[in-house]
């Protein structure tokens, strides 16, 4: 912090200002393409826990098709590593190889 004040003692106003505080980093959560869990499951995946309709749905999991790998949302990081872990029970459970990690945010990145 940094003050202001001429110290003539002519009523003068001490100005305190505060440093910037920048954003906190936010983080993705990272669909990963295999060539084994089905489009169906990932569609499905994105609807049931980033609330995405079928038509969103549908468009990111081509994305991640043709790229390799997309975020599907960012959060904090608390929220995005408890995202991935959920994906990745719930895939597990059902038999799914799908790959979802938590990454942060890269400056290029589209929600």
């Amino acid at each position: 912090m940094s003050s202001q004040n001429d110290g003539d003692g002519d009523g003068d106003v001490l100005v305190v200002q505060d440093p910037k505080v920048g954003r906190a980093r936010r983080w993705g959560v990272v669909f990963y393409n295999d060539d084994y869990t089905t489009k169906w499951f990932v569609v499905e995946v994105l609807q049931r826990f980033f609330r995405m309709d079928e038509t969103t749905a549908t468009n990111f999991m081509m994305s991640v098709h043709r790229k390799g790998k997309g975020a599907a949302a960012f959060y904090t990081r608390d929220v995005a590593e408890t995202k991935a872990a959920a994906v990745m029970d719930y895939a597990r459970e059902l038999g799914m190889p799908l790959l979802v990690t938590a990454e942060p945010e890269e400056p290029d990145d589209d929600p």
